[in-house]
């Protein structure tokens, strides 16, 4: 494993680097608890001009882009080089207007990796769906997305001489 992959494991660094990430900074966008081991990332998002609609509440593309990545983050984490993982697919439904400081929590159950495991033996591709709710400070549910995330267990390379 390289040495920036290292680095990457380390919860601090990790949510040093999430937070330096330009569409997140351009967003307003903060990883607020970076906790692989635990299966847990938490992020936030202050209204500010930077991502603030016409009608002066949280544009929807910044409310999607908060919560992007972070399953497909928590499961490459945890299934390691041996499995493909990517965003197969999302939609976001909007709730209520988010005047102020949103939140999300992206957790898995340590269970969801072994299951995970168990489906991807044969090589076959697994689809996972999951549901994030996003919040503002009071906790009333500003938005609901929608995650497919594709899996695969890789091939071995044989070594042909």
């Amino acid at each position: 494993m390289s040495l920036f992959k290292k680095l990457q494991t380390i919860p601090a660094i990790s949510k040093f680097l999430l937070n330096r990430y330009a569409p997140y900074r351009g967003a307003g966008i903060e990883i607020d608890k970076v906790d692989l081991a635990n299966y847990h990332i938490r992020i936030k998002m202050p209204l500010t001009r930077k991502n603030q609609n016409v009608v002066g509440v949280h544009f929807g593309g910044s409310l999607y882009a908060m919560v992007d990545p972070f399953y497909m983050l928590i499961l490459m984490h945890h299934l390691g080089s041996k499995y493909i993982v990517w965003d197969k697919s999302a939609s976001i439904q909007f709730l209520s207007p988010g005047r102020g400081t949103v939140y999300a929590d992206i957790r898995l159950d340590p269970t969801e990796i072994d299951q995970i495991k168990r489906l991807a033996e044969n090589h076959a591709p697994v689809y996972r769906n999951y549901h994030i709710n996003i919040f503002d400070e009071l906790g009333v549910r500003i938005a609901e997305v929608e995650k497919t995330i594709y899996i695969r267990r890789k091939k071995s390379q044989a070594n042909h001489n």
